[in-house]
């Protein structure tokens, strides 16, 4: 046990630590993707260099190599969650006595990447009407295509769009139930007509894909997934949409190999933006058409930061929530008239 390497360590940590699980109160412990996002970045920062490594023999000055190396590279970010990460894993082998001493215990954040400033990034309406012209030539899928305006127009979370299921999606009743959610809270949406036009578009793209696997295997079934994964064994992974805005909004010479070809299709004149940009779009455009900031937090499922107020007030303010997203959904509608895929008669 002496010899435990850095890399059977995290084999530890993640089996134990960040496979999801439910606690004895019935809360979500451990991490939804199972560390599969901390796992990829140890594989390709971490690893290479300690990997084989036994944990007791690995010092301070190791661990700051490969921060310092991240920075480097100046992503800041990316060098606090990896510092994180390992400070948790290091926590979690003191514990169990695995090592005497967490060689981090006298650094901060301050000394990594800094303090992350809060991202603030709306687009605005001249903006909004130039991704709609963007995407078209952007080269994207259809599904993600359609992704970016089924966030801006529920205001829902990225990994709340590409884990989202048929069986929770109804058209009739213009509703899109979230068992699961951030917070685990659980949250209705209400799909104002924009909404479920984005819907129906993504269900004519599932039956299309459906008819033509059935030529080659009548017993083929259409995707559970709103937004299937290649094989459809799973849905997309919400990193994987994230990166495709990502390299879109580059300049020609920082175009990744084996990526997006068209790097700066979808930049637009307010600079860099990201899928959890649309949500705070959505926020901004509610409360510029009259929504209550209290009816927002309802229809963005956020968590209430009062304790006697999260077990005392029960009132999802359902009614407003309609009202809200139907408005939200009348006002991008007029904002994209003409658009294919976007146009609501």
């Amino acid at each position: 046990m002496a010899r435990l390497t850095v890399r059977q360590l995290f084999n530890q940590w993640q089996q134990t630590d960040l496979s999801p699980r439910r606690g004895a109160d019935g809360r979500r412990l451990g991490r939804k993707d199972g560390g599969e996002y901390v796992q990829e970045q140890f594989q390709r920062r971490v690893f290479p260099e300690l990997g084989d490594r036994p944990v007791r023999d690995v010092k301070r000055a190791d661990l700051m190599a490969v921060l310092d190396a991240i920075k480097a590279e100046g992503k800041m970010t990316t060098a606090n969650r990896v510092f994180a990460d390992l400070n948790q894993m290091l926590r979690f082998a003191l514990k169990r006595e695995l090592i005497d001493r967490n060689p981090l215990d006298t650094i901060t954040r301050r000394d990594i990447g800094g303090p992350e400033a809060a991202r603030e990034r709306v687009l605005d309406p001249t903006e909004v009407l130039a991704l709609a012209v963007a995407l078209g030539e952007a080269k994207m899928s259809r599904r993600s295509e359609v992704a970016v305006w089924l966030i801006l127009a529920t205001g829902c979370r990225i990994s709340e769009a590409m884990s989202a299921r048929w069986e929770h999606v109804d058209l009739v009743k213009s509703k899109w139930h979230l068992p699961e959610t951030k917070n685990e809270r659980v949250h209705t949406i209400h799909l104002s007509t924009f909404a479920v036009h984005q819907f129906e578009v993504l269900a004519e793209i599932r039956d299309a894909e459906a008819a033509e696997k059935r030529k080659k295997d009548p017993s083929i079934k259409a995707s559970i997934w709103v937004f299937p994964s290649a094989d459809a064994s799973t849905s997309v992974c919400p990193k994987s949409f994230g990166k495709q805005l990502a390299d879109r909004q580059r300049p020609t010479t920082r175009r990744l190999k084996n990526r997006a070809k068209r790097t700066e299709s979808l930049i637009l004149s307010g600079g860099r933006w990201t899928a959890h940009d649309l949500r705070r779009t959505s926020a901004t455009m509610m409360a510029r058409l009259g929504v209550s900031g209290d009816v927002i937090d309802e229809c963005l499922n956020h968590m209430i930061e009062s304790r006697v107020r999260r077990t005392y007030v029960r009132d999802r303010r359902e009614s407003e929530q309609v009202k809200a997203f139907d408005a939200l959904g009348a006002h991008l509608a007029a904002l994209l008239p003409g658009h294919s895929g976007v146009d609501v008669a």
